[in-house]
């Protein structure tokens, strides 16, 4: 699986979350609408990472997926772009 964050996306994550150059940021599961699987969706939170299934590093900030969470993305790639005229992440899964 190969994780994708567009510079975009990564700056926008930077100053939601005020990550600096050696925060993490996790995706994971949980209940919810508009994800791939439906009744599940993700959610992303400040996190050290435990046992890595995917992970890409942009603007500084590490972006990762735990291994327990790979059930959610059943070998597609996730690709991450900002919509401008939302200005909001969007998820792509390929």
């Amino acid at each position: 699986m190969n994780l994708r964050i567009t510079n975009k996306a990564a700056k926008w994550y930077k100053e939601e979350f005020e990550a600096d150059d050696q925060s993490c940021l996790r995706f994971f599961v949980r209940y919810g609408f508009g994800g791939q699987i439906p009744g599940f969706t993700l959610a992303v939170a400040q996190d050290t990472p435990v046992d890595i299934y995917a992970s890409n590093s942009v603007e500084g900030i590490t972006f990762f997926i735990e291994s327990k969470d790979a059930w959610y993305f059943d070998g597609k790639d996730l690709t991450i772009q900002l919509n401008e005229r939302k200005q909001e992440p969007v998820f792509i899964y390929s």
